[in-house]
């Protein structure tokens, strides 16, 4: 082993390095990853273990839309988008209305610039700047993500690059139960992880850190019941092992947690094919109305509110209704190509025959509509909810597509600093552990309001970054503010 990373993490420097088995174990392959290529690349050893077989496919980087935010980015640059940290930062706190941690929140949004393009230049991943539409709560095009905007092509190839990698195994199926500490009791310093097979046999993995990627408790029912009431009865669309195994671990071990009530949802997930349709549909103009045909708010404030609003209508369901126009437009993303090929839309000439499709009232479709093509027409103004922008008027043909509101991962987790060190009771690091992801507490704030799109994405992949980074003492980056 090479031992670089006792100037960061001392004083365990009086162990012979050799002695640990790795130096580095990262509980969770999605963007766990991202750290574990980092370690690498400065010279650390790393072990990387994850409980689900298919997780190219099952866990939530894998499910995501690849979206990753960077501030102040070359992209940016290049395009003469005006961006940096500081925007950034002060559209978190529009967005969270003040909640989110802005220690944490400054933090991310400093190393966002550095980070993808690190990902792209240093892993190899072809991420492009996101021009055609904007996400709400972003003031600046500033998401950054792969061809076909989907989270599998991302994990697919951090992957592939790990297993190129002769410093990084994968153990896989085995999940990290606990973690071990040093002998000096609660000031003790990681030095093993417990991991877990499928047949119940348990082994002790010597390593001076662990790093908690294992997400947050999105599949554990109990949790989400006594945090997430609001939400609890919509459908969990997220990865079937993110049970909160790290919240449990830290906890533990005197770790603190925050924002427990802070979760991203979405308002968009087809009830037929259970894909998502995406945001981008009400973002080049489509409008979602319940089952009467009546809309209920201003779709712009966000996707993520937005589940618990419609989780609160009639039958807790309702409909995206778009055009051709918008249809295409949101045809580069894969999620919406697999709800248009699962046949999830429904087609119809005029409203007339799209509220007899739907089972809509049709006075209350047209009225919909209607509201909508006047002020996408007059192009100034709002409507009745406030909404200001329709990107341009619907016209027929006419689809449609029933969605049901979804829990799609938990925002709140362990206290972490911005190095993605574990914070014990007093705000003192536990030494050797990190988290990261739906592990740690992120920037979301509270509830469902807080969530920018990308908050997930760049937790995952930059607190596991910076994990690595501090585990190497590399944790200087470029200040990109501007």
């Amino acid at each position: 082993m090479t031992g670089e990373a006792d100037r960061a993490d001392t004083p365990e420097a009086a162990r012979d390095p050799d002695d640990w088995g790795v130096d580095l174990v990262v509980a969770g392959a999605g963007g766990g990853l991202a750290g574990a290529l980092r370690a690498a690349e400065h010279g650390l050893s790393v072990l990387v273990v994850d409980p689900d077989e298919q997780f190219l496919r099952g866990n939530n980087t894998s499910m995501s839309t690849a979206m990753i935010p960077g501030a102040g980015s070359r992209w940016q640059r290049a395009a003469g988008v005006e961006d940096g940290p500081a925007r950034f930062l002060a559209d978190i706190a529009a967005k969270t209305r003040g909640t989110a941690d802005p220690t944490l929140a400054a933090a991310l949004a400093k190393i966002s610039a550095p980070l993808v393009e690190w990902l792209a230049e240093g892993v190899d991943v072809p991420l492009q700047l996101v021009r055609d539409f904007s996400y709400p709560g972003h003031s600046a095009d500033r998401l950054h993500t792969v061809r076909t905007r989907h989270g599998s092509a991302l994990l697919r190839h951090l992957y592939e690059r790990v297993r190129r990698s002769p410093s990084i195994d994968l153990l896989v199926p085995a999940r990290l139960v606990d973690v071990e500490r040093g002998p000096d009791g609660a000031a003790g310093r990681v030095t093993g992880a417990v991991v877990e097979y499928p047949d119940g046999r348990r082994e002790t993995i010597a390593t001076r850190a662990v790093l908690l990627a294992t997400n947050g408790y999105g599949a554990h029912r109990g949790l989400v019941e006594r945090h997430l009431p609001q939400i609890a009865a919509a459908d969990y669309h997220g990865g079937q092992f993110s049970t909160g195994d790290g919240l449990a671990i830290g906890l533990r071990h005197g770790a603190r947690s925050a924002f427990m009530d802070a979760y991203q949802g979405h308002a968009a997930l087809a009830r037929r094919s259970r894909t998502l349709v995406g945001w981008a549909t009400v973002m080049h103009g489509a409008i979602m109305v319940d089952t009467a045909g009546s809309r209920f708010g201003d779709e712009t404030t966000g996707y993520s509110e937005y589940a618990a609003a419609l989780a609160a209508r009639p039958g807790a369901r309702g409909w995206i209704v778009m055009d051709r126009r918008i249809h295409d437009l949101c045809l580069p993303f894969s999620d919406f190509q697999q709800t248009v090929a699962a046949g999830a839309l429904v087609w119809a000439d005029d409203l007339t025959a799209l509220a007899e499709r739907t089972g809509c009232a049709a006075k209350a479709l047209e009225e919909s509509v209607s509201d909508q093509v006047a002020l996408a027409t007059a192009a100034t103004g709002h409507d009745r909810f406030g909404r200001t922008f329709f990107e341009g008027p619907l016209r027929g043909p006419f689809a449609a597509v029933e969605v049901i509101p979804a829990l799609f991962h938990t925002q709140g987790g362990l206290v972490v600093d911005g190095d993605a060190h574990v914070l014990d009771g007093q705000g003192s690091p536990i030494r050797g552990l990190f988290a990261s992801g739906g592990a740690a507490h992120g920037i979301s704030g509270r509830g469902a309001d807080g969530y920018l799109a990308g908050n997930g994405l760049l937790p995952a992949l930059g607190l596991a970054w910076q994990a690595a980074n501090a585990l190497s003492g590399a944790t200087d980056t470029t200040d990109t503010t501007r």
